[in-house]
């Protein structure tokens, strides 16, 4: 009888301590880890901007790791391709989903909006790497924003035109992607504010390659500048076109150009044009301070392991990682409803800026945080605009 009893107690007490470590329920056993999946574009389209969001990952959470990790504990991470494809990333989101404390979404609009939905429904906090408005417009309780929605690019990009008094503006943008959509949207309800008057507007979608009507049109009016809301290829080769269209009034395109992977194959036809951009991209004409401080330590870190310094959507997913990783430390643990807590009330600088996440504020970016840069000698190089703003 004693030895039964003796085993009882033994197999109770392991149950009961094993209890205490399930993380699911919020615990903080040291022994597991944190788990973190990503949901990349690493191949198809949008791959250029996939491939750097995961580079900074990888390396943010390296870092946290080398450092002790959140509470002792260290991040595991579990990457999933979605190949570009929003059906893709749905199907990456239930692969990561039950063994996953929160996630980091894809850097394709559409394929993010395509997961909000699984998103809601299970209850797991996700950062999202795109900047689409509609995924916190309204709000979602569980989807959070790094980059700055495109709705506050427009505004950036309109305070720029008031004050360079630009009142004519024309508008070209990719119907097929959200992100271009929702800038789209943005740039004109608010440009009445601003004492702009958007004119013509052209439409194109994400395979064209050919841009001499859009140039036509805007050649044919009387627009002091043309303003493009596109990702990947079109921009490029719209921006090469551009070049020997002979217009010449200013070209001016958004933080999804804000990289070396648009510099690089636009060549010297991207001289001259205005790109909108996070402020890290521009760090090293930023005065000291906490903002700097968090854009030399991305700078220094990426450029040592990489060779090059970090573009737009590195800036993303080094910051992605620091948020997550501060809500994780604030609420103790990684209960799923403690985190999301955390996140609706966090302040924290990081390369793209201070964020202040709210519960009705779920992209936490202001236009103080977006500089408006012209491309000199292949490099992003704030506009006087900006550098006042930066003072």
């Amino acid at each position: 009888m004693r030895r039964t009893g003796l085993l009882f107690l033994t197999l109770t007490l392991a149950i009961t301590t094993a209890a205490c470590g399930d993380d699911s329920s919020g615990g903080t056993d040291q022994s597991e880890p944190i788990r973190i999946g990503q949901i990349v574009s690493l191949t198809g389209n949008y791959s250029p901007l996939g491939t750097e969001n995961q580079k900074s990952v990888a390396l943010a959470v390296d870092r946290i790791n080398s450092a002790g990790g959140i509470g002792g504990r260290t991040i595991e991470l579990t990457v999933r391709d979605d190949k570009s494809l929003p059906d893709q990333a749905v199907l990456a989101f239930n692969e990561l989903k039950g063994d996953s404390d929160a996630i980091i979404g894809s850097p394709f609009s559409n394929s993010a909006l395509a997961t909000v939905p699984l998103v809601d429904r299970e209850e797991i906090p996700y950062i999202s790497l795109t900047p689409a408005d509609e995924q916190v417009k309204p709000v979602h309780p569980y989807v959070f924003v790094v980059p700055a929605l495109s709705g506050t690019y427009a505004e950036a990009a309109l305070q720029y035109f008031q004050a360079s008094k630009l009142t004519k503006v024309a508008l070209a943008y990719d119907t097929k992607s959200s992100y271009a959509v929702a800038g789209a949207k943005g740039l004109q309800a608010k440009a009445g504010q601003y004492g702009v008057t958007v004119d013509p507007i052209e439409e194109f979608q994400t395979t064209a390659t050919e841009f001499g009507a859009v140039f036509t049109h805007v050649r044919s009016s009387d627009a002091q500048a043309l303003m493009v809301w596109a990702t990947g290829a079109p921009a490029v080769a719209l921006t090469k076109q551009y070049a020997v269209s002979g217009l010449d009034i200013p070209l001016m395109l958004t933080g999804a150009q804000a990289s070396k992977l648009f510099l690089d194959p636009a060549g010297p036809a991207a001289e001259g044009a205005v790109i909108a951009s996070s402020v890290g991209v521009v760090g090293e004409h930023l005065p000291a301070g906490e903002l700097k401080t968090a854009v030399d330590e991305l700078t220094t870190a990426f450029t040592q392991k990489y060779g090059y310094p970090p573009p737009q959507f590195a800036q993303d997913g080094w910051s992605g990682v620091k948020l997550l990783a501060a809500a994780i430390e604030k609420a103790g643990g990684t209960d799923r409803a403690k985190v999301r807590d955390s996140l609706e009330g966090l302040t924290l600088t990081t390369p793209n800026g201070t964020y202040k996440y709210s519960a009705t504020d779920h992209s936490g970016l202001t236009t103080d945080f977006i500089s408006i840069n012209t491309i000199e000698g292949g490099k992003f190089v704030p506009t006087d605009f900006s550098l006042a703003k930066f003072k």
